[in-house]
């Protein structure tokens, strides 16, 4: 960071960390795994990897942008000074978030670290920022809760998780004998029961910091403590979710975050593909990851333009609402499932007889949208470019602007000149 300098710090950082990450990760699948034992020591690297990204972007942001440059979000988060090296170390490598995480920001750890997370300014609802100035409250309540999640989610994935096998859905004898109706039941079931090991981790890992002090993100409108500020999943709105983006918006939250900060919103091109790429480089270097991500990029495109297209006319009666919600939820969870089995699976072969045994039929479904319904453009794309315009306008009113003035103070210059010249032959013509 010292060396680049905050300039190019960010990029620098960004390159040299998820290189250092795939390196690690290439040397544990194909070097440092013996069959029966895999020292898997890359989970901690994506986390510091992501950590480090994060606030090289977040000082680049803070002492090198100019403000008007910034989204409200990159504004609230820029940080204005270089941090000490003991600082850096305290960030990248605490002990609450070293093995599983969550991420957070480097302004908040800060905050909890000096003492002042529950009196610094808290986004609200509606985007304004809220004082809260109580006495620290106590995170035993959802300690206690997150624990009681993680226990049953334990205990799932013990029990029923090893009874429906996600590879039984590429089983030959299953293939032909299963009916399509009978397919879709268990692929979204065998999908639904390896999600509780997630569950587990993510929510230990969030109580560990919660334990800690850390995750207070103020009081909700009832005066109750709300301990999700770095929490990585909501459960409810997992399985309840009648969108691809609002699958996508509550799992791996602070991935999700952190993908949108360093790559979405300054992505000066196909900001989604390039955002799913990133997301498979990351996880690692099994293909099925690139598979499912590459898959994920056709589905979230697709969801987007039927949604964009037909949603409006189905908000009105309740009843009608209803049945869209329902019909949305079912497609979305057997698209989700349809999408991440190679992400389970790992390998190509499994996952090319999985796709192979359901026809392609929602990678055709899914272009066949593509080119057949109107892409709306994107509201990010749209506010990029008329910040870009913006910026550039403002640029040459400036430049107009030191133009006018260097022309007015030349004028000045000469008119002053011949007002001395005039004066001076003023007597010679007397």
């Amino acid at each position: 960071m010292i060396i680049a300098g905050v300039e190019s710090m960010h990029q620098c950082c960004f390159v040299f960390a998820l290189g250092y990450l795939s390196v690690c990760q290439i040397t544990r699948v194909y070097i440092f795994d013996y069959g029966q034992y895999s020292a898997d020591f890359s989970g901690p690297m994506m986390i510091i990897t992501q950590k480090i990204t994060s606030l090289a972007y977040e000082i680049h942001d803070g002492m090198f942008r100019k403000d008007e440059e910034l989204t409200p979000s990159q504004r609230g988060l820029a940080v204005r000074r270089m941090p000490s090296l003991l600082e850096y170390v305290s960030y990248t490598c605490n002990f609450m978030g070293i093995l599983a995480g969550p991420l957070c920001s480097y302004k908040d750890y800060i905050a909890f670290i000096e003492g002042r997370a529950s009196h610094v300014a808290q986004p609200s609802e509606n985007g304004k920022d809220e004082q809260h100035g109580k006495a620290d409250p106590s995170p035993n309540a959802a300690v206690t809760e997150k624990l009681l999640v993680c226990g049953l989610s334990l205990l799932f994935h013990l029990t029923i998780s090893n009874m429906l096998p996600v590879e039984y859905n590429i089983d030959e004898h299953f293939q032909a004998t299963a009916s399509w109706p009978t397919k879709a039941t268990y692929l979204y079931v065998s999908l639904l029961a390896a999600r509780p090991k997630y569950y587990f981790a993510w929510t230990l890992a969030d109580a560990i910091n919660n334990a800690a002090g850390f995750g207070f993100r103020g009081y909700d409108k009832n005066g109750v403590a709300r301990w999700d500020l770095i929490s990585n999943l909501r459960i409810q709105q997992i399985e309840m979710s009648t969108s691809f983006k609002m699958f996508l918006d509550n799992w791996n939250i602070q991935t999700a975050l952190w993908l949108k900060r360093v790559c979405y919103e300054r992505a000066t091109f196909s900001p989604t593909i390039q955002t799913f790429f990133l997301s498979a480089i990351w996880h690692g270097v099994y293909p099925g990851y690139y598979l499912t991500f590459l898959t994920g990029v056709l589905m979230t495109l697709a969801a987007r333009a039927v949604r964009n297209n037909f949603r409006h006319y189905f908000l009105e009666p309740p009843q009608l609402k209803l049945f869209y919600d329902l019909i949305t939820w079912a497609a979305t969870q057997i698209t989700i499932s349809y999408t991440v089995v190679p992400f389970v699976l790992l390998s190509i072969k499994p996952s090319f007889t999985f796709y192979s045994s359901w026809y392609y039929c929602l990678h055709v479904c899914s272009i066949l949208v593509l080119l057949l319904l109107p892409v709306k453009k994107s509201q990010r794309r749209t506010n990029t470019q008329e910040n870009v315009h913006l910026s550039q306008a403002k640029k040459f009113d400036e430049r107009e602007n030191s133009l006018g003035q260097n022309s007015f103070s030349t004028m000045n210059n000469v008119c002053n000149q011949n007002r001395d010249t005039g004066s001076r032959h003023s007597p010679l013509t007397q």
